[in-house]
C-alpha cells in the first residue's frame, strides 16, 4: 500500500515549525489529522527534537483528563531542552487551554494539537492567544488523493467508487466489499454522532438528532432553515422548537458532519440571513445514511463539487439574485469563480438554464458548468467553461 503524504497540508504547517505559534489541525474524525501529526513528529524527531505525543484515542493516556494532569505528564516526561508537544484530539482534555497557555510561554516548547470540533478554539484560548494560533483545516481525500492512495487509475469504475464511498482514507485498507465499506462508514458516523455531539453536548433527544441528520442528507443542496425544518417536523406530528433545531444544527456543523453554506447576493454582495444550504463533509457518510441512489445523483454531484472546492482552499457560498441562482461562488486569493452543477446536459432547455444563469452575471471572472457528460466538442459554450465532474475533480485546483 502506498503512503499518501498529503503534501498540501504539510506545506501549510512546515513554515510554522519551531515558531511561537500553536499549530491546530481541525477536521472531522478519520480524515487524516493523526497521520499528519505523526509525519510532523517524525520530521521533528529526525532533527533531534524530543517529541511528547499524547493520543487521547489511546487508552494509555486515559489518566490525562484535565489541564493539571496534562501539565504533570508533560513535565514528568520532558528530558531535553527542545520539546515538541503533540496532542491528538485535545478537546478530550478538560480546560486544556490552560496547559497550552502555560507551555506556550516557554520558548523551548513547540505545540501541535488536533481537534474534531469547530469551536475548539473558542473561549479563553482564542482570547488569550489571539494572533498566536495557526489553524489548518483537514478534509477527506480529494479524488486525486483517493486514486494515489489506492494506486488506482483515473477511470469510470474508480470514479464511481469515489462518488459512492467518499474519501476517508481508512477505506483503502478494507477488502473490496461494499458491505464491509458500509459498516466502516456507519461506525465512523456513530463515533462522531455519539462522542462528538451527543456526549459532548449532553443531548437527550437522540432520535430527533438522528432524524435531523437524515433530513439534511435527503435535502443536500436545498435551501434549509430552522423554521423550515421545524415546520416539516410539525407536519409529521413532531413538536420541536425552532431554537432546538438551531442548536442541533450547530452541533452537527461543529462536529464537521455537515457544512453550512450561506447565500450571497451576486449584485449587492450582501449575505442573506436565511436560505442557507448544508453539505456533508464526506459524501460516503451521506450516502450511507440515505443510500446511493440514481434519483439523488444531482445532490451527490453538488455535494462533491462543494467538497472539492473547500479542499482546494476556496471560501464557498451559494449565489442568488432576483429569481435566479448560481450553485457556488468560490473565492480564493480575492479571485472569484462561479459554478453551476448539473447531472446531464442532454436537452437544450437544461443547457440554456445552466449556462444562462452564468451568462447573466456581468463580470469577467471565470464561470464553469460541471456535469456528468460532455455535450460539445469544445470545452466552452458562449464563453462559459464546461468540465465533466470527473475532469473537474481530477484537474481543477
Amino acid at each position: 500500500m502506498k503512503i499518501l503524504r498529503r503534501e498540501k497540508y504539510l506545506q501549510q504547517i512546515r513554515p510554522y515549525i519551531n515558531k511561537p505559534l500553536i499549530k491546530v489541525l481541525l477536521g472531522q474524525r478519520r480524515v487524516g489529522k493523526s497521520f499528519l501529526l505523526q509525519m510532523i513528529a517524525d520530521e521533528l524527531s529526525a532533527k533531534g527534537v524530543q517529541v511528547i505525543y499524547i493520543d487521547k484515542e489511546n487508552y494509555e493516556f486515559d489518566n490525562i483528563i484535565d489541564y493539571q494532569s496534562l501539565n504533570d505528564y508533560i513535565i514528568a516526561n520532558t528530558t531535553q531542552s527542545s520539546v515538541a508537544i503533540i496532542i491528538d484530539e485535545v478537546q478530550e482534555i478538560k480546560e486544556f487551554e490552560k496547559s497550552l497557555r502555560n507551555f506556550y510561554k516557554k520558548p523551548n516548547f513547540d505545540i501541535y494539537v488536533t481537534g474534531s470540533n469547530a469551536n475548539l478554539l473558542s473561549g479563553e484560548l482564542a482570547t488569550l492567544l489571539s494572533g498566536r494560533l495557526i489553524e489548518v483545516e483537514v478534509f477527506p481525500l480529494d479524488y486525486r488523493e483517493f486514486l494515489e492512495l489506492n494506486e488506482a487509475e483515473n477511470n469510470e469504475p474508480n470514479f464511481q467508487k469515489f462518488l459512492q464511498f467518499g474519501g476517508l482514507a481508512g477505506l483503502s485498507i478494507l477488502p473490496d466489499d461494499d458491505r464491509i465499506k458500509r459498516e466502516y462508514l456507519q461506525n465512523i458516523y456513530n463515533s462522531i454522532l455519539y462522542r462528538d455531539i451527543i456526549k459532548r453536548n449532553q443531548i437527550r433527544n437522540v432520535a430527533f438528532l438522528e432524524n435531523l441528520v437524515n433530513y439534511i442528507a435527503d435535502n443536500v443542496g436545498s435551501q434549509l432553515s430552522a423554521k423550515k425544518i421545524s415546520d416539516y417536523l410539525k407536519s409529521q406530528q413532531i413538536q420541536i422548537s425552532i431554537n432546538t433545531v438551531i442548536d442541533y444544527l450547530k452541533f452537527l456543523v461543529d462536529a464537521f458532519i455537515v457544512r453550512k453554506v450561506k447565500r450571497q447576493d451576486i449584485n449587492g454582495k450582501r449575505i442573506f440571513e436565511v436560505g442557507e444550504k448544508y453539505y456533508f463533509e464526506d459524501i460516503g457518510i451521506r450516502n450511507n445514511i440515505v443510500g446511493f441512489s440514481p434519483k439523488d445523483i444531482q445532490k451527490v454531484y453538488e455535494n462533491v463539487v462543494f467538497n472539492h472546492l473547500k479542499s482546494c482552499g476556496y471560501d464557498v457560498k451559494t449565489g442568488a439574485w432576483a429569481d435566479k441562482e448560481v450553485d457556488f461562488i468560490a473565492t480564493k486569493n480575492q479571485e472569484i469563480t462561479y459554478f453551476q452543477v448539473a447531472y446531464l446536459l442532454h436537452e437544450q432547455a437544461t443547457i440554456d438554464r445552466e449556462f444562462g444563469n452564468l451568462l447573466l452575471i456581468n463580470d469577467n471572472y471565470p464561470k464553469y458548468v460541471i456535469s456528468q457528460n460532455s455535450f460539445a466538442t469544445t470545452n466552452t459554450y458562449k464563453g462559459i467553461h464546461h468540465l465533466t465532474l470527473q475532469q473537474f475533480l481530477f484537474d481543477f485546483r
